[in-house]
């Protein structure tokens, strides 16, 4: 059998087994969810969102097996040792593909906080996977453009009051939260209309991970940034199941949450100038980290 046919039987395989251990534990998932909202009291919401993360883990660890018994990646992971599990964590990562939800679902799983991420309202209804998310108490947001906004001048700020709810919740239990600054996958041609000042990035967006850190008002401690570096450039979920993804590189770095890094974004423009600048700078480090990697 030629190794393209074994590479297309090797992605359909992980395929059907990603199908079905995703329905297994979706399915839990939902019975759990039914339960908790059967009773109100606040301590049994408690226990059954614990079930809930309890499963959604499994779900990761079966994954990941998937990955280490049908895949060929190779992952070098650096910076993961001294993470703790009873700690709140903001993560911040460069985005390429959407593998890269599974390649941190893969390094982080029981080793910090379940990873939590803002997702697009639309995608709720992705099949299972969106009413997953719904069930694991996922912030879902509705992007506007600016001019949509300046029409409709009353829906300004409500993808931050959503934020501002949704961290009300994370204050309860350990989480960690997961941010894409860039906001979008990198390209070349997005790296160029947005005349990106990085080689291998997009410009970073500080509004979020700064809004975050204060809706939480000093309970998350640190901060992982996150580089992840695909040894052949970024590729597509396909490419990951069929195995022609050969090796990731993630270095993780933990980084103190200090006062400077707290502040009213909106309002405070010395602060957010403050924070743009340390992020930008955050953002310049990776970039030659990734040109040093990569050579």
């Amino acid at each position: 059998m030629s190794s393209s046919l074994l590479e297309i039987a090797r992605g359909v395989l992980s395929l059907i087994i990603y199908a079905f251990n995703t329905l297994f534990w979706c399915g839990l998932l939902f019975i759990v969810v039914a339960f908790r909202a059967l009773v109100p009291a606040e301590s049994w919401r408690r226990l059954c969102s614990c079930i809930a993360h309890g499963i959604a883990e499994n779900w990761i660890s079966m994954n990941n097996l998937n990955q280490k018994l049908t895949g060929r990646t190779r992952l070098d992971v650096q910076g993961t040792d001294a993470l703790q599990r009873s700690e709140w964590y903001l993560v911040l990562a460069n985005h390429q593909s959407w593998v890269d939800i599974l390649i941190l679902q893969r390094i982080f799983n029981r080793k910090i906080p379940f990873l939590k991420f803002f997702i697009k309202k639309e995608l709720f209804w992705f099949p299972v996977l969106g009413q997953a998310w719904w069930a694991l108490d996922f912030p879902f947001i509705k992007r506007y453009s600016s001019s949509f906004l300046s029409k409709n001048p009353h829906l300004k700020g409500a993808d931050m009051e959503i934020t501002r709810k949704a961290c009300q919740k994370f204050k309860t239990t350990p989480i960690s939260i997961m941010n894409f600054v860039e906001g979008t996958r990198f390209n070349r041609t997005k790296r160029k209309r947005q005349q990106s000042p990085y080689t291998h990035l997009l410009k970073p967006k500080a509004g979020g991970a700064a809004f975050v850190l204060s809706a939480m008002q000093g309970q998350i401690h640190r901060i992982l940034d996150v580089t992840i570096i695909y040894s052949e450039g970024p590729r597509s979920f396909w490419a990951f199941v069929c195995g022609k993804i050969r090796k990731v590189t993630v270095q993780v770095k933990s980084l103190p949450v200090t006062a400077d890094l707290m502040g009213d974004y909106a309002n405070d423009s010395v602060f957010r100038e403050s924070f743009q600048t340390w992020l930008n700078r955050l953002w310049e480090e990776k970039d030659r980290c990734i040109d040093g990697l990569s050579s």
